[in-house]
């Protein structure tokens, strides 16, 4: 496999710098962006040194140690777009997450693949952050679309089943095109290291089952454990 350096990760932004100045040319939002990027680039390069450290250290605490902080920050992240209602949403966030994610990172980890040891970091970890990282971006789009149904005086009830349902849209178009559109990550990542495509096509399957699960069990859980807060808020209001 060809090693990337710096260098010719430079080159790979060329693309990136011409929808910027777009975005600059056009008087858009570029600083969110930009920092975005800034925060990608940060992330992955500090992540990449301290994945080497997690993956020798062959220590269970450590791994429950970095899927907390994941856990954590995805359920933070997942609220980014929802203003003021962030800290109260977040414990329902942290355990629609941790519930519906967490399951389905044990399934997947102990049954399907059946670690051993349990905690072996170089699947819990990628697998942990492709979970989260999904599940994350449904209860984004359902709080998101929750709050708007909402605000057009819809019952909570109607208004919780078009969140749930925009929430799935971007894992079911996923389900549509794999294969067909797109060759995902983790399918293309073992293709390109010599794996046989058959044996990286049930890989992937297992992925977009788990991301498919892990992401509707979550924004299930989320819209109930929210449903208290907006009733709450109605009756006050």
């Amino acid at each position: 496999m060809h090693i990337l350096s710096l260098y010719d990760l430079l080159f790979a932004f060329i693309p990136v710098v011409i929808v910027i100045a777009v975005m600059v040319y056009q008087s858009l939002e570029y600083k969110t962006t930009l920092y975005a990027l800034s925060r990608m680039l940060l992330q992955l390069l500090v992540i990449g040194y301290f994945l080497i450290y997690i993956f020798k250290s062959d220590n269970s605490l450590v791994i429950l140690a970095t899927l907390t902080v994941m856990l954590a920050a995805a359920s933070w992240i997942a609220l980014r777009t929802v203003g003021e209602q962030r800290k109260p949403l977040y414990f329902k966030a942290l355990l629609s997450i941790g519930l519906g994610g967490g399951l389905t990172l044990l399934l997947i980890t102990q049954v399907v693949i059946g670690l051993d040891p349990w905690y072996q970091a170089s699947y819990m970890i990628p697998l942990a952050g492709m979970i989260f990282a999904n599940a994350m971006t449904a209860i984004s789009l359902a709080s998101e679309r929750l709050n708007a149904e909402l605000a057009n005086s819809l019952e909570y009830k109607v208004a919780s089943a078009r969140a749930y349902e925009a929430a799935l849209i971007p894992v079911i178009n996923g389900l549509f095109a794999v294969g067909l559109v797109s060759l995902p990550g983790m399918m293309t990542g073992q293709i390109l290291t010599g794996v046989s495509p058959l044996i990286a096509a049930h890989y992937q399957i297992m992925v977009m089952a788990m991301i498919f699960g892990a992401s509707g069990l979550s924004v299930l859980i989320f819209l109930k454990l929210a449903q208290p807060y907006f009733k709450s808020k109605e009756t006050s209001s």
